[in-house]
């Protein structure tokens, strides 16, 4: 991010990296703490952090390790600071048993994974493959995680701004999924826009945070802990905690829906691959092809109420992902036996092309 970007971005649009603009987002989102570790494809977001939050007068740390970073942001939230994180899919692996600490303390936090090729070290090559990781806990307990999915560097700045704002709300961890792509990939950012956005949509206020450990000199001391051993009293946690995703999942829900209403043929994709599965669309409309997009933004909660709705019209859905059909049973369970799923990917590094989705699509028609 060049000191000139940095300057004139509360006015001007600017091109960066969606790294970049998810650091700079973050900074202006109030982020207090950052602790990370390098890995490729975000080293540019922890840089942008490491530049932006020490001209804010804000806590930076390079940490030793993942391990490292994400106990450090269990410390920091503990403290009521607006917290975040970022690494890649390896490095998100070492960071989830600290995921399931924060989620069982109830502590708000902010995680990027810029996703990369795997399993194991895999490769440096853009991919979507941590799904399931994402979604469906990743560490061990009965615990969730809000998961946004941008899939412009524009969006990724709307979708950081909002990840804060949620993980203080319902006191919980929001991952901001993306990819190599998304991370290393220049374009425009307009800040003026994405926080007139979220103006728009949420009530702009500083959530108070009674619970932090904050010094007890005027008033009782707070307690956080995730180790509950009296009978009954962790199962009650458990309760809690099912009953606020209920409600995530009920005011949470985000997606995009393109030309579905009479729509033979829906596509679904998230991320890198929707902008690609868009262009499809758009040119097999030209062609008088009734195919649409929908795309989830938030994939957890999953729009399973939406796809239902479509299902009821649509026979057909074609599942497009940058991996090996992750998101396929989510988009099977929404529209049970009401459609035919279909599934069509490339996998660690592996970018499907519109030509390939065209052809799929046909196959389908």
């Amino acid at each position: 991010m060049k000191k000139r970007a940095v300057k004139n971005q509360r006015h001007d649009t600017v091109l960066m990296t969606g790294n970049e603009a998810i650091a700079e987002a973050a900074v202006q989102a109030g982020c207090d703490f950052y602790a990370g570790y390098p890995i490729t494809p975000q080293n540019e977001l922890t840089a942008g952090m490491a530049r932006r939050m020490t001209d804010s007068g804000r806590i930076f740390i390079q940490s030793e390790s993942e391990l490292a970073a994400i106990n450090m942001i269990f410390g920091a939230s503990c403290a009521g600071a607006r917290a975040m994180t970022s690494s890649s899919s390896p490095g998100i692996s070492l960071k989830q048993e600290g995921i399931s600490y924060i989620a069982g303390c109830r502590l708000p936090a902010v995680i990027v994974n810029i996703m990369r090729g795997g399993p194991g070290l895999g490769n440096i090559a853009p991919s979507q493959a941590d799904y399931f990781q994402a979604t469906k806990g990743g560490g061990h307990g009965d615990y969730r995680c809000i998961v946004l999915a941008p899939s412009s560097a524009q969006e990724a700045v709307e979708l950081t701004m909002l990840a804060f704002d949620l993980a203080d709300e319902y006191r919980t961890p929001v991952i901001l999924l993306g990819d190599g792509i998304l991370g290393q990939s220049m374009e425009p950012v307009n800040f003026v826009q994405a926080k007139r956005m979220q103006n728009s949509v949420r009530h702009k206020r500083k959530i108070k945070k009674p619970w932090a450990l904050t010094g007890a000199k005027n008033r009782p001391p707070n307690v956080i802990k995730s180790l509950m051993l009296k009978p009954g009293e962790l199962e009650e946690l458990n309760k809690l905690l099912q009953k606020i995703y209920e409600e995530i999942a009920k005011k949470q829900l985000r997606y995009e829906a393109l030309e579905c209403e009479d729509a033979e043929l829906i596509i679904v994709a998230y991320g890198t691959t929707s902008r690609i599965a868009r262009a499809t669309v758009q040119n097999l409309r030209k062609k008088n092809k009734r195919v649409g997009l929908l795309r989830p933004i938030s994939l957890w909660p999953f729009p399973i109420s939406v796809l239902r709705h479509y299902s009821n019209n649509t026979g057909k859905f074609l599942v497009v992902e940058m991996s090996a059909g992750q998101m396929v049973e989510d988009v099977e369970r929404a529209v049970g036996p009401r459609a035919q799923v279909s599934f069509y990917g490339r996998t660690v590094g592996g970018v499907p092309t519109q030509k390939e989705i065209a052809v799929e699509a046909r196959k389908l028609l």
